[in-house]
């Protein structure tokens, strides 16, 4: 996890404060030190998950934001899909500019069922591997189209039903954010499947953009090439392999000891 992030979690969870921990791309909501829940505009919102898994509807999930989270509270599988949207969002917040503000606030509704601490953050999002790693950087899930390969040049690819879910959700328009909201999926879950599918000759690989577009000053953004600019120029690259390929089944990565929680959850999504 980005270090100055990091200091500033575990900072909080010493110190016990409960409040909310904003950052350009995203919040933390802390409670007694723990992140009870986590945005990210990059990832697809837990409200949208809780209704494509069945949990709720979007009207319980309003009366739950509006104060009466009873109804809610006691659903099986509420708290495994809270514990991905923070994993999720923690994710795709660790390259994020760390321009941090905390302001106290009371505590999140969420708390009596998602009680995440800064160490199990920081351990899982580390587990998941180096976000700019693989064909689909994390900086590119809401900037670049995903889309299928002209040609296909393998005779036999074995996929997960979420892999050809993700597939035939392509359209050439939607970024994997994009996709993974349509879906109610989680935006890891679906960078790790457009990564594999990019692998296996599907998907085209993503535009190179330059690096300093990830990080770059508001001031400054006049300094950073455009996507579209990057996108004409840049030539994808492709692989040949002779081989049938099959693919590993997907899931949410998440450490073993909340497997047997998140199963049913992640049943739902992939």
């Amino acid at each position: 996890m980005g270090g100055e992030l990091a200091v500033e979690l575990r900072r909080l969870e010493k110190e016990g404060r409960t409040g909310v921990l904003r950052m350009r791309d995203g919040a933390f909501h802390l409670t007694d030190g723990a992140i009870a829940s986590a945005d990210c505009r990059c990832t697809t919102g837990l409200d949208r998950l809780v209704v494509a898994a069945g949990v709720a509807n979007i009207d319980d999930w309003r009366e739950a934001e509006a104060g009466h989270p009873d109804g809610v509270l006691g659903r099986p599988r509420l708290e495994a899909l809270a514990l991905l949207s923070v994993f999720d969002a923690a994710y795709f917040l660790l390259g994020s500019p760390t321009d941090l503000e905390f302001r106290p606030a009371p505590p999140h509704w969420l708390a009596t069922v998602c009680h995440v601490t800064p160490h199990a953050l920081v351990q899982e999002c580390s587990r998941r591997g180096d976000p700019d790693s693989g064909p689909w950087p994390a900086a590119l899930v809401d900037r670049a189209p995903v889309v299928p390969a002209q040609r296909i040049r393998r005779k036999r690819v074995m996929l997960t039903g979420g892999q050809a879910e993700v597939l035939a959700t392509a359209d050439t328009r939607r970024s994997v954010s994009g996709i993974a909201r349509d879906l109610g999926r989680t935006t890891y879950g679906c960078l790790m499947a457009v990564r594999d599918l990019t692998t296996a000759g599907l998907i085209e690989p993503p535009p190179v953009i330059a690096r300093p577009a990830m990080t770059v000053d508001p001031a400054r953004a006049e300094l950073v090439p455009s996507l579209a600019g990057v996108a004409e120029t840049a030539r994808p690259l492709r692989r040949r392999v002779r081989q049938p390929v099959s693919i590993p089944v997907e899931t949410d990565p998440i450490d073993h000891h909340l497997l047997v929680r998140l199963r049913a959850a992640l049943e739902e999504l992939a």
